[in-house]
């Protein structure tokens, strides 16, 4: 994950399939890990919840909500360019750094065809995403969701006992 992170700042904005790549990857490393504390770590995990402000803790539940959202569309209901807006330079001679990009707006996902549930698990995210990423740049969703991660990570040692570091670098 952190090398995928990393990547975003090094990516040349002007090959823009490679550049709309790193974003995708991005967002799967970002919501796997987050999934693997979840699971794996939960005291960890919600303690390091629960040690953020409110309105933090709330930012950074909504963001990984958004996060989960465009994971589960992007590359199968919509293509990367239908997430991610890339940004002109200062000088509007060439584009930004990805980091700049913006998420973009996005219309209602259809759910009708959801069980009850499932609308409501789909909708919430997608109100995640509305609220949190769009309009955003993917550089703060991303410095966002790695600092809490971090985070959640070292909290893993004070609960298991063992080297919090290696999950943050494990598989990335």
């Amino acid at each position: 994950m952190r090398e995928t992170a990393e990547r975003l700042g090094k990516v040349r904005a002007r090959d823009r399939p490679q550049a709309f790549a790193v974003i995708g990857e991005a967002v799967w490393w970002v919501t796997i890990v987050d999934a693997t504390l979840v699971r794996y770590h939960p005291e960890a995990y919600d303690g390091a919840l629960a040690d953020l402000p409110g309105a933090q803790r709330r930012l950074t539940e909504r963001t990984f909500a958004g996060l989960r959202f465009v994971r589960n569309r992007m590359g199968y209901y919509a293509d990367h360019s239908d997430f991610i807006q890339p940004r002109l330079s200062a000088d509007g001679g060439h584009d930004a750094p990805i980091t700049a990009w913006t998420w973009k707006w996005m219309s209602e996902p259809p759910v009708e065809t959801l069980p009850p549930r499932g609308q409501a698990w789909e909708m919430n995210r997608y109100w995640a995403y509305q609220d949190q990423l769009a309009g955003h740049t993917v550089g703060e969703t991303f410095d966002r969701a790695a600092t809490f991660l971090t985070l959640a990570s070292l909290a893993t040692d004070d609960y298991a006992g063992g080297d919090a570091g290696e999950l943050g670098q494990s598989g990335s």
